[in-house]
């Protein structure tokens, strides 16, 4: 990977892509209701950092893969995203009016078309997934060990899961490792994903695959904490949203448990540890994703 661009060349290259990439993201010979593609399309082509398909496309290519393959993949985890997002800002979730400076889907398009514009991303995350095998020569047995995890990591077990947690455990958390549990599960599945889907496209053994999940899990963790932090002390033009959210809603944060000042160092720490996890593993070209985990920690939005 030598004279490999910029880490913010990098980002805005990935982000174009996988931007140009779900323009087109249902087949033209379908026959969609236009209303219901367009309310898909508009959160879809929202904005965003994009983090999950540049993570999955870094991890194919730290270990050497195709990144042709890996921006479907990219393409498939940022539709189960953003169907999470279009779920989440709803009047009976977080009723939220602004999502990445724009009205939030519902706001536009109605509840039960939000709803349903959701209820499509995320069935046709996996339709998008089912079709790299054949159009990449991806073995069959990865491409399902891909479909399962995401199926775990979106479900009950994953990021919904974390979802209740959160939904159920407002005004009433009383220790950290339910707070914990509900940023693991609702932030870190998907960003644990994304590395390993990008480590099967590529043929990586277990061993980097277990890396890549043990990566995953801090480096999503520490997102969240940040988000937490960011919340509170982010710029509101920057972030695209409301600051102080958390606050006004009365839910409980890692800032409100330990502090400002330690949830940073928190950050810090599981961020050296995410790092230390990739240089120890038999990863080709490391160099990326050390770069991602640094971004990350010192984002302002």
């Amino acid at each position: 990977m030598a004279n490999r661009p910029s880490l913010q060349d990098y980002i805005e290259d990935v982000t174009d892509i996988i931007t140009s990439s779900l323009l087109d993201i249902i087949p033209s010979a379908w026959d969609v209701p236009v209303h219901l593609k367009e309310s898909m399309t508009y959160s879809l082509l929202a904005g965003g950092k994009r983090l999950r398909p540049l993570l999955v496309i870094a991890a194919c290519e730290a270990m050497g893969g195709n990144r042709d393959a890996a921006i479907d993949a990219a393409c498939s985890v940022e539709m189960v995203h953003t169907y999470s997002l279009i779920h989440d800002d709803l009047p009976a979730m977080d009723n939220d009016d602004y999502r990445r400076g724009k009205l939030t889907n519902h706001k536009v398009y109605g509840e039960a078309m939000a709803i349903l514009a959701g209820d499509g991303l995320l069935t046709h995350a996996f339709f998008h997934l089912a079709q790299i095998s054949r159009k990449y020569s991806i073995p069959a047995d990865q491409v399902l060990a891909i479909i399962s995890d995401l199926s775990e990591m979106a479900g009950p077990r994953g990021m919904v899961g974390g979802q209740v947690a959160d939904m159920e455990g407002e005004q009433g958390l009383t220790d950290l490792s339910q707070l914990e549990y509900i940023h693991l599960h609702k932030t870190s599945d998907l960003i644990i994903f994304s590395l390993v889907a990008g480590g099967r496209i590529a043929g990586a053994d277990e061993d980097s695959i277990e890396a890549l999940r043990s990566f995953g899990h801090r480096l999503g963790l520490a997102f969240q904490i940040q988000d937490d932090i960011l919340d509170l002390i982010g710029d509101e033009a920057k972030l695209g949203k409301k600051t102080q959210s958390d606050v006004k809603q009365d839910k409980v944060t890692y800032p409100y448990f330990i502090g400002l000042e330690k949830s940073q160092m928190e950050v810090a720490r599981l961020t050296e540890e995410a790092k230390k996890i990739v240089l120890d593993a038999r990863i080709p070209h490391p160099e990326l994703l050390l770069e991602i985990a640094d971004y990350l920690v010192s984002r302002d939005h």
